[in-house]
């Protein structure tokens, strides 16, 4: 909308109307991806996952070497979303010892997976092994709805 052609043209409005009008590099700044935002997606996409579908179960296996069971996070949201988090740190005993890294390829920091769960899976029978660096999780299904019977109704003699 211009302006001018409410009256209201002065140098108040023009200086009022060029601090409004956004340059381009400040817009594309502002309208950016945050850090939290790129490292959760980096997070994402570190974490390899196979996900299966067996008779009665959805199964989720995600690699997660040199990790305890303690420092794995595993959590359902708003009953559709399936969460893996936690954090990949360093051993203390590699922290003591002045170590020089040559090559540092392993991802150390936070992880995260997000799985969005069917319709029919049970989110009140969930369970989670690790073993061997290597984490399962089982998401039962709901027992399928039993087709509806149609409805018999009696036909009277008038």
């Amino acid at each position: 909308m211009d302006v001018r052609l409410m009256g209201l043209d002065g140098p108040l409005m023009s200086t009022l109307h060029h601090l409004v009008d956004l340059p381009d590099e400040v817009e594309k700044a502002l309208s950016a991806p945050t850090r939290t935002y790129v490292r959760d997606a980096r997070a994402m996409a570190a974490t390899p996952a196979d996900v299966k579908e067996l008779p009665g179960v959805y199964v989720f296996v995600v690699d997660m070497p040199e990790l305890k069971p303690n420092e794995i996070k595993v959590q359902v949201e708003d009953d559709c979303v399936l969460v893996v988090s936690g954090e990949r740190r360093r051993r203390e005993e590699e922290e003591e010892k002045e170590v020089k890294y040559l090559r540092m390829e392993r991802r150390m920091g936070k992880f995260l997976r997000r799985f969005s769960l069917p319709e029919n899976a049970n989110v009140d029978v969930v369970s989670a092994t690790y073993k061997d660096g290597v984490l399962t999780i089982t998401v039962e299904k709901l027992p399928p709805p039993e087709p509806k019977k149609p409805k018999t109704i009696e036909v009277k003699v008038a």
